[in-house]
């Protein structure tokens, strides 16, 4: 286990980091009421509406782990020309993210993802999103931008929901951009874009997805699970892999395997926890980490936010307090 000593040496070198954030740029709207009857048009609940908020969601989440870590973020996707781009907008700057690498597309909408929740428990979502491929053109503004921040960036995070901004050439051309400036460019990947990121640092697909990468139901044993992710690293040529693995905690393979259990604890909602653990892991690998020792403080932070309700982040406070009181 991490001593507090190093715990807390790690953590204090947060706020010296600058991380690019690139991906899937979304809004999560969060509409909060009670339920007093059901309709008399279908059957279905009346959600009499008392509070309105929203939220950063997908890659933004990402980046609103990163802020809420201390750590210093740039933001680099795509929105659309329409009030939800404006309001994703004004969540960023709310939250100090600087926004200048997003790039405004008129023919996609602002993706927005609108959840009704009473009493604790959500009822219905909506999403409004375009996921085909952006154009080349919107590629190529994405990536300008990129290589023109590069110099004052340290590590970069692709955050890949499939919805069209992380293709094969934005993926491709920005690792090949983080090599030549020799930074540090972990993933959080979908199954069947894992081969769109040869030659990055470490990826952190969680167990379904590593299954769907190899067409696999289930794994047998830990043998099977430390061979998947040998494959894995040799396959894509990365320095490491994490795979994410909810309640059993995690695993790392960089040459060699090791399993490390989650700290037992209640939970209420895993929505962006996997934002959460890369967040974190990446932070900690920036601040001189080891793979061990990033993944432990991932694996704690991403136990804070599980206790949460909603879309969540942790701090470096909580981490702290999680230490002591779940893990001394």
């Amino acid at each position: 286990m991490i001593s507090i000593q190093r715990l807390e040496e790690i953590l204090k070198k947060f706020n010296k980091i600058k991380i690019a954030v690139i991906g899937d740029m979304m809004l999560d709207e969060y509409l909060i009421g009670k339920v007093n009857r059901i309709s008399p048009e279908a059957p279905v609940p009346v959600v009499n509406i008392e509070e309105e908020r929203f939220v950063l969601g997908g890659a933004s989440n990402v980046a609103n782990n990163l802020k809420s870590l201390e750590g210093q973020v740039r933001v680099y996707g795509v929105i659309g020309e329409d009030d939800n781009g404006k309001k994703f907008t004004s969540e960023l700057e709310a939250k100090g993210i600087e926004s200048d690498g997003i790039v405004v597309d008129d023919s996609r909408p602002t993706i927005i993802k609108s959840r009704v929740l009473s009493q604790g428990q959500q009822l219905l979502r909506l999403d409004w999103e375009k996921d085909t491929n952006i154009s080349k053109e919107i590629q190529e503004a994405l990536i300008k931008k990129v290589e023109r921040d590069i110099d004052e960036i340290d590590a970069i995070l692709l955050s890949d929901y499939n919805k069209g901004v992380l293709t094969k050439y934005v993926s491709e051309s920005i690792i090949k951009i983080a090599k030549e400036h020799n930074k540090k460019i972990v993933v959080d990947p979908k199954p069947h874009n894992f081969k769109n990121y040869v030659g990055v640092t470490t990826m952190t697909p969680n167990r379904k997805e590593i299954l769907d990468y190899f067409g696999l139901n289930k794994f047998n044993s830990e043998e099977e699970v430390a061979n998947a992710m040998k494959q894995l690293k040799k396959d894509l040529q990365l320095d490491c892999v994490v795979l994410t693995r909810s309640e059993e905690g995690f695993s790392l393979y960089d040459g060699n395997y090791e399993r490390v259990p989650t700290v037992a604890r209640e939970v209420f909602d895993v929505t962006g926890a996997g934002d959460t653990f890369i967040s974190t892991l990446l932070l900690s690998l920036s601040a001189g980490a080891s793979l061990y020792e990033a993944g432990v403080i991932a694996n704690m932070a991403s136990g804070i936010v599980v206790a949460k309700i909603g879309t969540a982040t942790a701090t470096k406070e909580e981490i702290l307090e999680f230490y002591h009181n779940e893990l001394k």
